[in-house]
């Protein structure tokens, strides 16, 4: 190549067939030294566009200075596709957009953030797996592909608390380990009285009592909410009201962060149904209308749906369901294989499971009906209980139900029998343990049902 350079100033240097621009030692087949710069060249404009042959570097690039990334262009980076690693500050300014794309690995060191607003600014839409930050309930919640979950999990045990009873232990409150079998231990008093026939849901860690009456036969609904923590024992603590005076004779169930509550009464009946936000405390506020106005309901929940079923005066065997996390009416999801009242309710993520009660005749029942609480239809045959009766307790881990207590035989042997079906193959209940009294009309709650995991 000749040397022979005309019009150029010293600035350009030909050595041996290396060109220097502002370099006097030229080592590379073109050494600059100083910024280029270039107007409409094809692969120009990225980190080492000269070192491929497209133009894209395709190794690691380090960025030490601060970088501005404003909505005029794209970015002097935009042309990598190798891996940036970012030691600077890098500030993108308002009304541009960054898109990175998909990362494979992501290891933080210090800290990051992700996405945070309230429930109803919630993307209704987005890509399975999103993740955010929901300031409502102070927990990460992430889109499973049809329903926001949360992920905040922490440690349980598969304890059961049994709450309440008539007609004595109305305010008794008393503990099972479901995993194992065993007879129940005393777990504390509740603090308002006339917790029989009553709502009773929960969290991970928060058992919620609500409603019930006191043994009068009118004027006498208990609009009273406590709240007790279910790894410790102790009495439970005031935490507010039911709004209106319809909630004796009521059902509750629940998600990990709110409760809702299905009015009865007697002899007057209601088909409101309020809600409360179990991490707070405070007033339960309207939700919306059950399909009937029945009273002595039965109710449990998936992670995103709520559902009640049997009720007097009509024995309707119509199973009534609600999407927990927004508030509106009830609509039927199926019917029961037997019309009565007065069922255990209970459930885990899959089956929600009915038991016991009583018919229009006043017969004992011994049948354990179920649905499966993702799709819709008439309950099917589970098994029977070991002895039939009315006003039993339910409640459910993840693997087990338990039923315990309830009204024997007619008109008023109570028992303080447990018994328990393995929730995931139908068969009839066996010998749990026993509570410690006698009595009926008792409600329980577990740090593991299934209505834990959603909104």
């Amino acid at each position: 190549m000749p040397s022979i350079r005309i019009g150029y100033s010293s600035e350009f240097v030909l050595r041996n067939e290396l060109v220097g621009i502002g370099s006097t030692t030229t080592n590379s087949r073109l050494d600059v030294a100083g910024q280029i710069r270039s107007e409409n060249t094809a692969g120009s404009g990225g980190i080492s566009t000269f070192r491929e042959y497209q133009g894209f570097s395709q190794t690691q690039a380090e960025i030490s200075n601060n970088i501005l990334i404003d909505n005029g262009s794209s970015g002097p980076y935009s042309s990598l596709t190798g891996e940036i690693k970012i030691t600077g500050e890098t500030t993108v300014s308002s009304g541009s957009t960054v898109e990175v794309g998909k990362t494979k690995t992501l290891t933080v060191t210090d800290k990051f953030a992700v996405p945070l607003g309230d429930t109803n600014s919630r993307d209704n839409t987005p890509e399975a797996g999103t993740t955010r930050f929901n300031q409502d309930f102070g927990t990460l919640e992430f889109f499973d592909g049809a329903n926001w979950k949360t992920v905040n999990k922490t440690s349980i045990s598969g304890r059961g608390v049994m709450c309440g009873g008539s007609p004595a232990g109305e305010q008794l409150m008393d503990y099972i380990q479901i995993p194992t079998t065993g007879n129940a231990q005393y777990f504390g008093d509740l603090v308002n009285s006339g917790h029989f026939i009553h709502g009773c849901c929960g969290s991970e860690t928060r058992g919620i009592n609500g409603g019930g009456y006191d043994g009068g036969e009118t004027n006498n609904s208990q609009s009273a909410i406590d709240y007790f923590t279910i790894a410790s024992a102790g009495n439970s603590i005031d935490f507010g009201t039911l709004d209106a005076q319809h909630f004796r004779n009521c059902a509750a169930c629940s998600s990990s962060t709110r409760g809702l509550f299905f009015a009865g009464g007697h002899p007057s009946y209601y088909n409101t149904i309020e809600y409360i936000e179990i991490g707070t405390l405070g007033n339960a506020l309207d939700f919306g209308d059950q399909v009937t106005s029945a009273a002595v309901k039965s109710s449990f929940s998936s992670s995103t749906r709520g559902f009640s079923s049997g009720g007097f005066t009509s024995y309707s065997p119509a199973i009534s369901v609600v999407t927990i996390a927004s508030k509106g009416d009830a609509t039927k999801f199926g019917e029961l294989s037997n019309a009565g009242l007065s069922y255990a309710g209970c459930a885990n993520g899959v089956k929600g499971i009915f038991a016991g009660g009583y018919t229009a005749g006043a017969q004992l029942m011994k049948s354990i009906n179920y649905i499966t609480m993702a799709s819709e239809g008439n309950a099917q045959y589970f098994g029977d209980l070991s002895v039939g009766r009315n006003y039993p307790g339910g409640m459910a881990t993840q693997t087990r139900a338990v039923f315990g207590c309830g009204l024997a035989a007619a008109p008023s042997t109570t028992t303080n029998l447990i018994d328990y079906v393995n929730i995931a193959s139908s068969g009839d209940a066996v010998d749990f343990g026993d509570m410690t009294i006698s009595t009926q009309r008792r409600r329980g709650t577990t740090d593991s049902h299934g209505g834990l995991g959603g909104f």
